[in-house]
């Protein structure tokens, strides 16, 4: 075996004479390299934002910090070509054993083509250069029909567009090694045109459909709102817009959707499925005797607590929970499964809901995030911000309900332009990209004795274009700690910050001459994946993969084994 000790490049230089002494410093610092990276310890991002909190932080990494993220030392390192625009954000998992290519880390992608992708995560080159697997949904047609994309002119709404297969984030079970993922299909048989969304179960290691999957999504409760038949109402596969992320709790998985732009007849749904099975298990309407109500909130997912209630933001729409009824619109919503339901345990709605609802200001626009657990009362904290660009601070034991006066929640301010976005909170500070139909701001606030100053304590430079940005923080612990956030233009850009001081950017992608670290064309609502000193930016066409450049060396002949 080789040695590949620091000792034992020392010794071997000592008896190779003055050449190979000249050596010993390149030497040794290629086996500290390659001793460093033995010891990083593997991390994983299999869910949107990071965590069931939504948190936004890898806390476990160990190769990227602020003194290596620079444009000397950090930049592209290669790309992946895509069928389409990846609005899901990228999930990495490490130690899949892919058959017949052996154990790598893996990078998922999911594109608005019907698409999902498995690439090697760290090492673009080579025989890694192509998918590990690719799984085009569009294949699945039985014979006589014709699978495609949804086209922004089947749902009347551009919002997201050429075409829509897979916006939301998939969700990965590492004990059974399974991505779950859920897509969208135009479906033709020559005579008749169908909208469907199907769960799709698929292995990590080879793509294949497991337990049975995939299952159509389906789903009828009681109620006179929009759309409805005979008492009924119906979930469409056309009307509805499954963006937010997919969460995956005590064995089921669960799906939020909304809206196409409030064209009727639409509601905001959350449905459950069994992980194992694929069977639905509960179904909850948020508007059944109304509209709308959607669950949209950038593409973040339902956020989830300890005790398993289910966290998320509705948009524009009726609201009458105050009076015993059951819409839901422009509220926090905390819900716990019930037989084939949910019950809503807990709730916030603002004061001024009516005009929200009446303006369209959703609050439902931005992501709902769980603060770590505080060391004083009040102990469970929630944060959520919405098109108003007013802050959220709320006691998740007691969310505050609806009192026509004011807002009984732990602080509220307004600072942001408005808000299409999940905040960040690490370090005892909270970062949020704000943003109105223009452009935006990420600021940072600092939080102490259980209130957030509501002056911000920092505040980038750049004014991130429609619809602003939404940050991701890596660190190792509480050190180390890097704001990433993903700017979307043509190209998109990559911007890497300093926590404690947001004027001080790191790196940004137009740095490097020649636009060599520019990815793709940016896509809205894009968040960055950074996990294992690898940055993840979905495009419009590609995976862009960011890390530490290669260090540059003068070829030297070899003596004694040294390299």
């Amino acid at each position: 075996m080789r040695d590949l000790s620091l000792s034992g490049f020392k010794a071997g230089a000592a008896e190779a004479g003055p050449r190979a002494r000249r050596a010993v410093p390149a030497a040794i610092a290629v086996a500290a390299a390659l001793l460093a990276s033995a010891a990083v310890k593997a991390a994983d991002v299999l869910t949107q934002h990071n965590d069931r909190l939504r948190s936004g932080v890898n806390g476990e990494e160990t190769v990227l910090t602020p003194a290596n993220v620079n444009a000397a030392t950090f930049g592209k390192l290669f790309a992946y070509a895509v069928d389409g625009a990846v609005y899901a954000q990228p999930l990495v998992m490490t130690g899949v054993a892919i058959p017949n290519r052996g154990t790598h880390n893996v990078v998922f992608v999911a594109t608005e083509h019907d698409s999902v992708y498995a690439f090697d995560a760290d090492d673009g080159a080579g025989a890694n250069s192509a998918s590990f697997w690719h799984r085009s949904f569009l294949d699945d047609a039985p014979p006589g029909v014709v699978f495609s994309p949804v086209l922004p002119s089947d749902v009347s709404s551009a919002d997201i567009s050429p075409e829509m297969g897979i916006t939301s984030t998939p969700v990965i079970d590492p004990a059974t090694g399974t991505l779950y993922v859920c897509a969208n299909t135009k479906e033709n048989d020559g005579h008749v045109t169908s909208f469907n969304y199907r769960l799709h179960a698929l292995d990590v290691a080879t793509g294949a459909e497991k337990f049975g999957g995939p299952v159509v999504i389906s789903a009828v409760v009681n109620g006179v709102g929009d759309g409805t038949d005979q008492g009924q109402v119906w979930f469409s596969g056309l009307r509805n817009l499954q963006r937010p992320g997919l969460l995956l709790l005590n064995g089921v998985v669960y799906l939020g959707f909304g809206t196409h732009a409030d064209v009727p007849p639409s509601h905001g749904w959350l449905m459950g499925y069994d992980a194992a099975t694929l069977q639905q298990v509960a179904v909850i309407n948020l508007s059944p005797n109304a509209s709308f109500d959607s669950i949209w909130m950038d593409g973040c997912g339902p956020a989830a607590d300890a005790a398993g209630g289910i966290y998320f933001a509705t948009g524009n729409g009726p609201f009458d929970l105050a009076s015993g009824g059951a819409d839901a619109g422009d509220s926090v919503l905390r819900v716990v499964p019930n037989g084939a339901g949910f019950t809503i345990a807990d709730y916030f709605t603002p004061y001024d809901q009516d005009l929200l609802d009446s303006l369209d200001v959703d609050l439902g626009s931005g992501g709902v995030m769980l603060m770590p657990d505080q060391p004083s009362a009040p102990t469970h904290l929630a944060v959520q911000c919405g098109k108003e660009g007013r802050i959220y601070v709320m006691d998740r034991d007691n969310l505050g309900h609806y009192d026509p006066s004011k807002d009984n929640v732990v602080q509220t301010w307004k600072v942001l332009p408005g808000c299409f976005s999940t905040p960040v909170f690490f370090n005892d500070t909270l970062f949020y990209g704000g943003s109105d139909y223009t452009q935006g701001p990420l600021e940072a606030f600092t939080f102490s004795g259980g209130q957030f100053n509501p002056q911000a304590a920092s505040k980038a430079a750049v004014i991130f274009p429609y619809p602003g940005v939404t940050p991701s923080v890596s660190a190792n612990g509480s050190q180390g700690g890097i704001v990433w956030v993903t700017e979307h233009n043509h190209p998109a850009v990559l911007h890497a910050y300093l926590p404690t001081d947001l004027t001080h950017e790191l790196y940004n992608s137009n740095q490097a001459s020649g636009g060599a670290d520019n990815p793709g064309d940016g896509v809205k609502f894009s968040v960055p994946t950074i996990c294992n000193g690898k940055v993840y930016v979905g495009t419009q066409t590609e995976l862009d993969v960011y890390g530490l450049r290669p260090a540059v060396r003068r070829p030297r002949r070899v003596a004694h084994g040294l390299f």
